[in-house]
C-alpha cells in the first residue's frame, strides 16, 4: 500500500482497501463498528461521503496507524487530525526526557530508539558494544547494521537463526501498516548474503523461552535478548512510529563483561 499520493485516490477506494488489507468482510467490519453492512458498502463505493468522524471511528476498528489516518481524511476532504512534531519541538520536552532517562537507566546494558523505518534516532553508551567498526552510514539504519555484511553480520555467531527473527518481525510490521518503504527494506535486507540457513519457524530447543543474539566479542561469544517498548495512547504520529529497544544479557558472563566494560 503506498502512502505519497495515497489521498488522491477515492477514500472510499482506500476503506476498502484497508478492510482488505485487514481481512476483514463487509460485514466482519460493519459488525465491528457496529454500522451496517448498507452503510460500508455505500462508504467504500462512493454512494455515501464518510464524515471526519465516521473516518476516525472505522480507522479505529481497521486499526490503521496515525499517519495512515491523516491520509484518509485527506482523501475525504478533511484536515488532518494527527501533528507529527519533531523531537527538537518544545511540546516533546516529556518524551525526550522520558527517552533519556530509559536509555541512561538501561546502562551499561545497549538500548536503541529507532522510528518506523528503523532509522536510528537516539542510542546509549551501552551501544557501542554492538556497534563496535559499524560505518556510521550503516549506523543510521538499525536493520541494515544488523544484517549487513560490512555491519554487525560477521560477528552474529547465529546470523541465520537472528535474520529470520527479524526479517519476520519487519515483515509483520508491513503487514500491519502496509508501508512501501518498508517493503523495499524488507526487499533490500532479503538481498543481503547469509551464510547459515534460515528456519522458517521459530521452534524452540531444550530450555529456549526465546531467541538471543549471539555475538562474537574478541574470544568470547555474548548472547543477548532484546525488548521492545513503545508509547501508549500516542496522538502524536512521531511519538507513535517511536520504538524503544532494549538489550539484556541472556547469561551470565555477558552480564559480567558488560558491567566491567
Amino acid at each position: 500500500m503506498t502512502t505519497a499520493p495515497i489521498y488522491r485516490r477515492p477514500v472510499g477506494e482506500l476503506l476498502r482497501q484497508w478492510r482488505e488489507y485487514r481481512r476483514l468482510s463487509q460485514l466482519d467490519l460493519s459488525i465491528q463498528a457496529e454500522i451496517s453492512t448498507r452503510h460500508v458498502s455505500f462508504l467504500e463505493t462512493g454512494r455515501s461521503k464518510p464524515s471526519r468522524d465516521m473516518i476516525l471511528h472505522l480507522s479505529e476498528h481497521l486499526d490503521i496507524p496515525l499517519r495512515e489516518r491523516n491520509h484518509l481524511l485527506l482523501a475525504a476532504g478533511y484536515a488532518p487530525v494527527y501533528s507529527e512534531s519533531t523531537l527538537a519541538s518544545p511540546q516533546m520536552v516529556a518524551v525526550r526526557e522520558a527517552i533519556g532517562k530509559l536509555l541512561a537507566g538501561h546502562e551499561p546494558y545497549p538500548a536503541v530508539v529507532v522510528d518506523r523505518g528503523w532509522n536510528l534516532v537516539d542510542a546509549n553508551a551501552g551501544i557501542a558494544q554492538l556497534a563496535e567498526g559499524i560505518s556510521p552510514d550503516l549506523l543510521a539504519n538499525v536493520l541494515r547494521a544488523s544484517l549487513h555484511p560490512d555491519g554487525l553480520a560477521p560477528r552474529i555467531a547465529n546470523l541465520g537463526e537472528w535474520r529470520a527473527h527479524l526479517l519476520g518481525r519487519l515483515k509483520r510490521q508491513i503487514g500491519l501498516t502496509g508501508d512501501s518503504g518498508l517493503a523495499e527494506l524488507y526487499a533490500e535486507l532479503r538481498g543481503y548474503p547469509c551464510d547459515q540457513p534460515e528456519p522458517e519457524v521459530e521452534v524452540p530447543g531444550p530450555g529456549d523461552i526465546l531467541v538471543p543474539l549471539r555475538l562474537r566479542q574478541a574470544d568470547r561469544e555474548l548472547s543477548f535478548f532484546s525488548v521492545m517498548a513503545t508509547f501508549g495512547t500516542p496522538l502524536d504520529i512521531t511519538v507513535a512510529e517511536l520504538m524503544i529497544e532494549s538489550f539484556f544479557p541472556a547469561d551470565e558472563e555477558t552480564s559480567r563483561f558488560l558491567r566491567g566494560a
